[in-house]
């Protein structure tokens, strides 16, 4: 038995002061304020990231187990304690090749999901996905991602205005996997409508959608304001301007809002050339974008952030408090997914803690009861 004491926790109660946290094994068994010696650090809850594509200069999905695990493991040094594992467009005999790797390491606990973006989305809206291998859903195809996934398949990202999506979200939400609303051209209407089927989540809210104009409002009022939604926000300055994620988090409320990373296999590296799926990628000054055949500047291809610099960015930058940015990074995309074992700092619930300070700074990180940074 071990514990430690801080000047705040967020906690499921509220911000406790001076709180001393006293962790058994994997399980934090006593959260007591009015403690002695605290650090001044917040404690808050491990970071849940739903939507992660790889760092280290390795792809979620590919071949090598360990390979994948480094990654995990750079993320977890990141304050990730919870991670769903992102594919990208391929082949439906490739993503089911990688959610069987991917499937693996979910049984081992080395990550806590697969999260498919793609291969059903929208040519107008593909983003850094190959456009020669999108499709249209159908049940043949739609059942064998479900079963190579089996339990580990925890979201899909979908186009609604495809050609049997309806049925393929219904598909899925009888499955038990989540469909997220993305990579779509659709308007308001088709947008509501795939909510009405079971879409439940927004990837990456404002980025490869429809935008708002006045008169065509598109998805995201729709997305921000339905209280069945979690809108996924990627804070790192480049995806979203501050004034954009303030007028998100006014709209749709911390209990509604995830961060994500959508981080490639670039995070934790040089600057350089990568792959991202099969598309070639450069990340200058850590933004990685498509390469174009004639050196203009191309679609942004995810990202090199990690969830300890979005969290950040939303307390230094955007004006948050942390008890609101930590509903944001772990208890809010925990609750709409389901995992009721982490997401709170909580008695009975897994010792998955992050330690920041004032400014939103990640200083430690435990995970199942063990210090990892």
């Amino acid at each position: 038995m071990q514990s430690f004491v801080v000047q705040k926790a967020v906690t499921a109660q509220g911000v406790v002061a001076d709180a001393r946290i006293t962790v058994d094994g994997d399980r934090v068994v006593d959260i007591s304020d009015g403690a002695s010696d605290a650090m001044p650090l917040w404690a808050v809850p491990g970071f849940v990231d739903t939507h992660c594509h790889g760092a280290v200069q390795v792809s979620f999905g590919a071949p090598d187990l360990d390979a994948n695990r480094r990654a995990r493991a750079f993320h977890l040094s990141k304050g990730t304690t919870t991670l769903f594992a992102s594919t990208v467009t391929l082949s439906v005999d490739d993503l089911v090749a990688q959610e069987e790797v991917l499937r693996q390491l979910t049984e081992e606990g080395v990550i806590d999901g697969i999260h498919l973006e793609g291969p059903f989305l929208a040519p107008e809206k593909k983003g850094a996905h190959a456009e020669h291998l999108l499709l249209d859903p159908d049940p043949a195809s739609v059942q064998r991602l479900i079963d190579a996934g089996g339990p580990a398949l925890r979201m899909i990202t979908m186009a609604p205005e495809r050609e049997g999506a309806m049925q393929a979200i219904q598909q899925f939400v009888e499955a038990g996997v989540a469909v997220a609303f993305g990579h779509s051209n659709a308007d308001a209407d088709v947008c509501n409508a795939s909510i009405a089927a079971g879409t439940t989540v927004a990837t990456h809210l404002f980025n490869a959608m429809n935008g708002i104009h006045h008169r065509e409002p598109g998805p995201v009022p729709a997305l921000l304001h339905d209280e069945r939604v979690l809108v996924e926000l990627i804070c790192d300055g480049v995806h979203l301007h501050p004034d954009v994620i303030r007028m998100a988090y006014d709209a749709a409320g911390a209990h509604r809002i995830g961060l994500v990373t959508d981080a490639m296999s670039a995070t934790g590296a040089d600057d350089g050339r990568y792959l991202l799926g099969n598309l070639d990628v450069e990340v200058r000054d850590g933004v990685a974008r498509l390469t174009t055949d004639d050196g203009s500047e191309g679609a942004i291809a995810g990202s090199t952030l990690t969830m300890a610099d979005a969290f950040q960015f939303c307390v230094g930058t955007v004006g948050l408090a942390i008890p609101e940015v930590a509903a944001m990074a772990a208890t809010t995309p925990a609750r709409f997914h389901g995992l009721d074992d982490v997401g709170e700092l909580a008695v009975g619930k897994r010792a998955d803690v992050c330690l920041v300070d004032d400014d939103g700074i990640l200083h430690q990180v435990w995970h199942r009861g063990e210090r990892v940074l």
